[in-house]
């Protein structure tokens, strides 16, 4: 039985269909909900256009932050007893056939299928979570959370201006933007926003490119001058320093021609053939000669002593090192008393007495040479300005595009899954181990036991030791995993990042185990057409 769940502020249609559906059941909940997105093609086009649209020299794509439902590590989850399937297990094979040409990382090839889902939270904001192309009747499904699908605390209502794009990078859609048109998930999680089934599957129409690429070319007078209707978009090309020069020439300082000096990259080198001990004092101020500098290295008392005199690298550095002790503080002597016990201190410390009376302290440092050449690398690259007046191309169905990956339900755990997503954000103690730029992966067996959790409402959750941070969450798991076609079968997707040892860092993803009502509303989803939005 479905429950449909219309936007905010639909009106309810009392259809006799539906009264036939509800009549004797009043107190049987359906399995199984769906939400309209964008209901036609215009409406999608607006949908298409919005995230496309340039604002400071870059689309709403790039502007896009991973969406954390949660402010902190979820709490430490318990352990709970086994899974019981609620029948029998199934499979969709899934479709496509990839050749080794992708990347690779650590010998993983990276599924295509694999993307950002994109929309605009509850409190306006602009967000995204991972997903993949699965497998279905027209090619045209995409799998991810229920979260990242409907906002919580809103009860039936889907996120606006929800779209996918397989393969993201930095702004660009290689394969085109899949607008949602139907989005499917577990009647408990649209209403009761239970956290079991926290999965979602997504219809999308064909893919679509604004102006059939780039647009066209124009100008930087043109560009600047343009007050029409269509996009306005900015593309750095890189060049080398001669023709960044010849552009400067030609255009000034403040042209379309630009460069940055990127961080110093300081490296060692042997002793220059030029340097002498009469003229060694040029390579010893601030910035050296020519980037070449005399540096000096600090050492142990006992290193130093058995360092050789001259020029080398490694020899004694007598002007850096103190020629007898140096009297400090009580308060630096302590200091550094602390930092040689940490062999943070290389130096002598010692203490002036007089009697048996202490009346000072001192303390000596010890130094060889080490010759170093610092350079600062530039980075050239000229604008490219283009205006896109609105043509749309249409890229055809995501399946089609992507292929899609398989799917299947009441799997024994325990088995090897790999998980794909953008992890992006920080761990809770701040430390940040990934971009979101790219998508990573993780692999492992999952939890013979449930995790229970009941602050997000979480009772049977599969659990994977992973890394992974939000942004992740929406990207499937896999099992049966053929790195050489990039495909498997979808039997979960991640949910909940947890901190299982209290160490402020995440080390546990979390899955709904997805059972025979999971099956039912992937074969709803499955089944309903979309179609190309781009008028023939």
């Amino acid at each position: 039985m479905k429950r449909i769940l219309l936007p905010a502020g639909g009106a309810i249609l009392a259809t006799g269909m539906l009264a036939a559906g509800l009549a004797g059941t009043a107190n049987a909940n359906p399995d199984w909900a769906f939400d309209t997105m964008a209901k036609d093609a215009p409406a999608a086009v607006d949908v298409a256009n919005f995230w496309l649209e340039v604002n400071d020299k870059t689309n709403r794509l790039a502007q896009a932050t991973p969406y954390t439902w949660e402010t902190k590590a979820t709490p430490t989850m318990s352990v709970g007893g086994g899974y019981t399937p609620d029948g029998k297990p199934g499979t969709v094979a899934p479709i496509g056939e990839e050749k080794k040409t992708a990347a690779k990382i650590k010998n993983i090839n990276l599924p295509k299928t694999i993307g950002k889902v994109f929309f605009v939270d509850a409190d306006k904001k602009l967000k995204w979570c991972s997903g993949t192309s699965i497998q279905s009747k027209y090619r045209n499904l995409v799998s991810t959370a229920g979260h990242c699908v409907y906002d919580e605390g809103k009860n039936a209502s889907v996120a606006d201006n929800w779209v996918f794009v397989p393969a993201y990078y930095q702004g660009k859609t290689p394969y085109g933007i899949f607008v949602g048109k139907t989005a499917y998930t577990h009647y408990d999680f649209s209403v009761f926003e239970d956290k079991d089934k926290d999965y979602a599957f997504v219809t999308v129409y064909n893919g679509v490119q604004i102006g059939g690429g780039n647009g066209r070319e124009v100008t930087r007078k043109e560009f600047t001058e343009y007050t029409g209707s269509g996009t306005k978009i900015v593309q750095d090309k890189p060049i080398t320093a001669a023709e960044y020069d010849e552009g400067v020439k030609k255009y000034g300082v403040d042209g379309p021609f630009k460069s940055v000096a990127l961080d110093d990259k300081v490296e060692s080198i042997g002793k220059p053939a030029d340097v002498t001990n009469a003229n060694v004092h040029e390579y010893t101020t601030t910035k050296g000669k020519d980037g070449v500098k005399l540096a000096g290295v600090e050492v142990t008392k006992s290193a130093y002593d058995a360092a050789k005199d001259g020029l080398e690298n490694g020899n004694k550095y007598i002007g850096l090192t103190d020629a007898k002790p140096v009297p400090v503080s009580l308060e630096e002597y302590n200091a550094l008393k602390a930092k040689k016990a940490n062999g943070e201190f290389p130096g002598e410390l010692a203490e002036v007495k007089q009697g048996d009376n202490v009346i000072g302290w001192t303390k000596q440092q010890f130094y060889v040479k080490k010759w170093v050449k610092t350079t600062t690398p530039m980075k050239y690259w000229v604008e490219v300005y283009y205006i896109v007046d609105g043509f749309i191309k249409d890229t055809g169905a995501l399946g089609d595009n992507v292929g899609g990956q398989g799917f299947t339900w009441n799997q024994k755990t325990g088995q090897t899954v790999f998980a794909f997503g953008y992890p992006a954000d920080a761990h809770p103690d701040g430390n940040k181990a990934y971009t979101g730029v790219t998508p990573k992966w993780t692999y492992g067996k999952t939890s013979g036991k449930v995790y229970v959790s009941a602050a997000d409402k979480v009772e049977e959750h599969v659990g994977l030791k992973s890394s992974f941070t939000p942004g992740a969450d929406g990207g499937p798991w896999l099992v049966k995993y053929s790195n050489a076609k990039r495909l498997g079968y979808v039997n979960g997707v991640t949910s909940l990042f947890g901190d299982q040892d209290k160490n402020n860092r995440y080390d546990l993803i979390t899955s709904p185990y997805f059972d025979g009502e999971t099956a039912a509303i992937y074969n709803k989803a499955a089944a309903v057409w979309s179609g190309s939005i781009v008028k023939k």
